[in-house]
């Protein structure tokens, strides 16, 4: 008889490092009405397959070790209750997380061990999702340029049409969609947050279409990609100007037709979400230079939203935000002067995210001093970002982003690659037909003139639109 839990499914997500936890698992959870989805040697961490289901992720400490378990992989499972398992069979390990809902397990656990464990995360799991949301902070807006965001960010709170946040690295370009979202009518969706940047190119259609069981080695399970985790909310896209060319026709496809299909079948799946993306690029510009498409901008941009940067909020928001973090990070609300004022004259290039890394190492010192000790918290202000710009060890933006440069050639060339890919629906192999070259040739061409041919793919290449 299939044992269930309080809930019709549950999903387990595992991540085994160099230690062979899936396979007992998935002999542990023989004949439980449990979806077990693992991430295999040559995969990232799969998202979530649905945001509203129970979940779990089973991570072997090992993977501590695994330099693919950082970024992007561990934003995949920190709002889930984590089962760590230890990397050696003398004993287990400390090292969990969250601390509130702590659970290890040996490394050779058992079917008991296991089944103990996730009944007693079905008990928590309810407070869990509750609370896990609410690690956001109000936003402040103090300056008369943040609220007149606010208020514009809520007049359109409730209008579905795209929405397009420009702002620079570290303003809260997040935060502002998640306010739109959270006014919405449709707050009760789910908000799923996607940074553009962060995306394997050959796993873009894996994490936005989802797959099918069977889909590839490894596929053991269906798994909702992220368009399909939206449905009924928002679907947050920050960093919208580095999506390659040939991910910017998938989604707007989607944005057209408002439906997707899994790798693996032929299913045409419904869609309905409201798309919020965002920017620190001048997308107009990057339209120009051929490296955005036109269609795709004009379907993004009916409501834009710009955020002014901390320098622009003045120096009485600076104060209220540093306020508030201190009083966050260890219950301080009262610092000297003196440091307030060195909080407002002090020039961010990081914004409200270097603000809030000055505010976390000043709490640090306090708590360990015991005191507001002037001289090492005004070494802080004198190390950060400024003088490594100074000294050229940090580039900005601009330098950093800066698009390439074609010859005539190559940009009638790039032209007229870039119109049979379209015309061919940006598949490669009838693209090649057309253009009358092998399609080792048109990878080779693509790579050259920044056509999505990314440096990690091979001349076969790993994507290919359906």
């Amino acid at each position: 008889m299939t044992q269930k839990f309080a809930r019709d499914e549950f999903d387990v997500y595992v991540w085994e490092g160099t230690s062979d936890i899936a396979s007992r698992a998935e002999r542990c959870l023989a004949g439980m009405d449990v979806s077990l989805v693992r991430a295999d040697a040559g995969t990232a961490f799969p998202p979530p397959r649905d945001p509203t289901r129970p979940a779990v992720a089973l991570v072997s400490v090992s993977v501590m070790g695994d330099n693919r378990f950082s970024g992007y992989d561990w934003l995949a499972v920190q709002a889930l209750p984590v089962i760590w398992v230890a990397a050696e069979s003398r004993g287990r390990d400390s090292r969990y997380y969250p601390p509130e809902y702590s659970y290890t397990l040996p490394l050779a656990f058992t079917t008991a061990d296991l089944r103990k464990l996730l009944f007693e995360l079905l008990g928590t799991l309810d407070q869990f999702n509750r609370t896990a949301p609410k690690r956001e902070q109000p936003l402040i807006a103090v300056s008369e340029p943040m609220r007149a965001l606010l208020a514009e960010a809520e007049m359109f709170a409730d209008c579905r049409s795209n929405a397009l946040i420009h702002g620079e690295t570290g303003v809260g370009k997040e935060r502002i969609a998640r306010l739109l979202h959270d006014r919405a009518e449709w707050s009760d969706g789910p908000f799923v947050a996607v940074n553009c940047g962060a995306i394997p190119e050959g796993l873009f259609e894996a994490h936005f279409f989802g797959h099918a069981k069977g889909a590839f080695t490894g596929a053991v399970g269906a798994h909702k990609g992220y368009f399909e985790q939206a449905n009924g909310g928002t679907l947050f896209l920050d960093e919208i100007g580095d999506l390659p060319l040939y991910q910017q026709v998938k989604l707007l496809r989607v944005l057209e037709q408002s439906a997707v299909t899994r790798l693996g079948s032929t299913v045409e799946i419904p869609v309905d979400f409201r798309l919020v993306a965002a920017t620190n690029k001048d997308l107009r510009v990057l339209v120009g230079q051929d490296e955005f498409r036109a269609d795709l901008y004009y379907r993004l941009a009916v409501i834009e939203l710009r955020i002014p940067n901390l320098e622009q909020r003045g120096a009485e928001e600076k104060i209220a935000i540093f306020r508030a973090l201190l009083e966050r990070l260890g219950g301080e609300s009262d610092p000297p002067d003196w440091l307030l004022e060195r909080v407002a004259r002090t020039r961010y290039a990081g914004n409200v995210r270097e603000l809030s890394n000055v505010a976390e190492r000043v709490a640090i010192m306090r708590r360990q001093f015991k005191s507001w000790d002037q001289a090492r918290i005004e070494r802080i202000f004198d190390q950060i970002a400024e003088p490594l710009r100074a000294a050229g060890t940090l580039g900005t933006a601009s330098t950093l982003c800066e698009p390439p440069v074609f010859t005539d050639a190559e940009r009638a060339e790039r032209a007229r690659i870039l119109a049979a890919l379209d015309v061919n629906g940006w598949r490669r192999q009838d693209t090649a037909n057309t253009l009358g070259i092998s399609r080792k040739v048109l990878w080779e061409k693509m790579r050259k003139l920044h056509l999505g041919g990314g440096q990690g793919e091979t001349a076969e290449g790993t994507v290919e639109a359906s």
